[in-house]
């Protein structure tokens, strides 16, 4: 082995051997060999390279303002007998073609609930929706992300299987705690039990279940857990996956007597991840599903190990803040807490970015407005989602009181009006949103159902029992393509004007998610966010009007008075020519450009 390759060999050996001594101690060194096994076995099969120079001296992930995701079920459109992924495929290449780089499948794997997410089968796709060459072509066409599942399994799955007859390798997989131990300490995402009953051949045995008494938690104490995700890991890189979502990551490491959530054995995991698919598929992206408050949710970056050396966590994280605090803002038509926030946001290294989103499968999470908002505003936007037809599910704290987790509405429908009630402004304010979120620093990934601007799924939700599902319709193909092709419906106003922010946007190089932000102080109608300047001087000042009245620009704040004169702006969309006078309609967007 050349001396580079060795030392970039040496180097890894080294890291990852430390991350396992802090997991498990003296047995680290097994542990290690079987995993450069697992590993020695993927490279011999996957086109990688991991020890070239290029790779291992990259700065920073080969994203650009080009990277623009959507989010979809496999199944989120049907049509006759087609497997599902193939229509999904065929509508993202007809519709969307090159204006998004990726999708993210959700769980496309054999499940028993919570639509995909408790996984019976790992290694397989759920026929259902169709096989894993499906899967295969739409990673030919775009960067392809799916979920690693890591934290629980089905209690339909083999492993359980196996823990039930006292079997390997199942036998170990599970957390079994005695009922009468003291969890109160434990954060809860959900208000059912954390111990659930289940019986043996040796008797009724209690086993933790952070989510539902499906979704049995697996015990990643026990090594064999951690090197069957890491072969499940790899098995996902060689059918073409990018990008891989760790579900639910949070709660993966348990100890009584703590929060059992983010606890330092969990970010160990992370790391290791990292580690290994930096070094064995270079240009494989992390990101981490977290959905608590922010300074928690941010901490897998591994920011707090700056400037000892680069950050060694998650290459992005789900920016949780952003839709709740979006729907505040233009549910209230004032954007002081939201200019709080961004302002506040670290400057990250090259290394690391956010996901942007509004909307997702789930719904929008209310605990990433702890400590940014007061409770009697929070309510207030509850009331209101009421209002406009959604849900708000709960979850258990330690006293055994509930309180809100999540909203469960569409994004479309949450637009509907403001705290007066519904309005004419529906699309105009849809738009507004989603355009503030394409344009912030970050990569932007746009639900399905936000795309189409769906309505609540009420019926799903009596179908199913579960409010989530009033986000996840499926729509019929022939029915989506009539609504998108018929000028008069606002699935067709929504889709084309979402069309042409995203053309807009995947041209400016000023939306690179590495380009610099900021915030300026403006009047508390007007959201104003500068990005660049760029090495040639190029800079991006987006404007926002989040009320539904004209807002004369001689009243937006002096920082922005001072920007507007400072430069000689054009309009990135010139069908909408820009003017320094005058005033800003209702839920405007401008987004103006100057090259100096």
């Amino acid at each position: 082995m050349p001396p580079f390759e060795q030392t970039v060999h040496d180097t890894f050996s080294n890291t990852v051997h430390d991350y396992l001594s802090h997991l498990y101690g003296p047995r680290a060194g097994e542990v290690q060999r079987r995993l450069n096994q697992r590993l020695e076995h993927f490279q011999s099969l996957a086109p990688f390279s991991p020890n070239s120079v290029e790779a291992s001296t990259k700065n920073a992930p080969s994203w650009s303002e080009k990277d623009q995701w959507v989010i979809s079920y496999g199944d989120s459109i049907i049509e006759d007998s087609a497997p599902p992924l193939a229509v999904l495929s065929d509508f993202l290449q007809a519709r969307l073609g090159d204006r998004i780089s990726g999708v993210h499948v959700l769980p496309f794997f054999p499940w028993s609930s919570d639509d995909g997410f408790s996984v019976i089968h790992y290694r397989e796709v759920n026929s259902d929706l169709g096989d894993w060459s499906h899967i295969r072509e739409l990673a030919r066409h775009y960067d392809l992300m799916a979920d690693l599942v890591l934290n629980h399994v089905s209690r339909e799955s083999l492993w359980f299987v196996d823990y039930l007859s006292g079997s390997l390798p199942g036998r170990d997989y599970f957390i079994e705690v005695d009922p009468e131990t003291d969890v109160s300490q434990v954060v809860r995402p959900r208000s059912s039990p954390l111990l659930v009953p289940v019986s043996t051949r040796r008797g009724t045995r209690y086993l933790w279940a952070t989510f539902s008494e499906d979704q049995l938690d697996l015990n990643f104490e026990h090594p064999d857990v951690l090197l069957e995700f890491i072969g499940i890991l790899l098995y996902y890189l060689e059918q073409g996956t990018r990008i891989v979502r760790l579900d639910a990551v949070a709660f993966l490491w348990k100890r009584l007597g703590t929060s059992c959530i983010h606890l330092p054995e969990t970010h160990t995991v992370v790391r290791l991840l990292r580690a290994i698919v930096d070094h064995v598929a270079p240009g494989t992206l992390l990101i981490t599903e977290t959905n608590v408050p922010h300074q928690e949710n941010i901490s897998y970056f591994g920011l707090n190990r700056l400037p000892a050396g680069a950050p060694d966590e998650a290459h992005m994280v789900y920016q949780f803040a952003l839709p709740p605090l979006l729907l505040h803002t233009l549910t209230r038509g004032e954007t002081s807490t939201l200019q709080t926030w961004l302002a506040s946001l670290p400057v990250l290294p090259n290394q690391c970015t956010y996901l942007n989103f509004t909307a997702s499968h789930d719904g929008i999470g209310v605990r990433p407005l702890e400590g940014l908002l007061p409770d009697h505003e929070r309510d207030a936007l509850l009331e209101l989602m009421h209002r406009f037809g959604g849900f708000v599910s709960m979850r258990s704290n330690p006293d055994g009181s509930d309180t809100p987790y999540e909203i469960n509405i569409t994004w479309f429908e949450a637009m509907r009006g403001t705290r007066r009630g519904p309005d004419p402004w529906q699309i105009a304010r849809f738009i507004c949103s989603q355009a503030i979120m394409l344009s912030l620093q970050g990569i932007p990934a746009l639900y399905i159902h936000t795309l189409t601007g769906t309505l609540n799924d009420v019926e799903g939700v009596e179908r199913s029992g579960r409010l989530r599902s009033i986000n996840r319709r499926r729509w019929q193909r022939s029915e989506l393509d009539l609504l998108l092709d018929s000028p008069s419906t606002p699935t067709h106003d929504v889709f084309h004007a979402l069309n042409r922010l995203l053309d807009q946007r995947r041209q400016e190089p000023c939306f690179h998610p590495n380009a610099a932000q900021r915030v300026l102080v403006s009047a508390p109608e007007l959201l104003a966010v500068e990005r660049g300047p760029l090495h040639d001087g190029r800079r991006l000042l987006a404007l926002y009007n989040v009320t539904d009245l004209p807002l004369p620009l001689e009243n937006v704040g002096e920082a922005v008075t001072q920007a507007l004169e400072k430069h000689t702006w054009q309009a990135l969309d010139p069908a909408n020519p820009w003017s320094p006078e005058g005033s800003l309609p209702p839920y405007a967007v401008r987004w103006l450009v100057a090259d100096r």
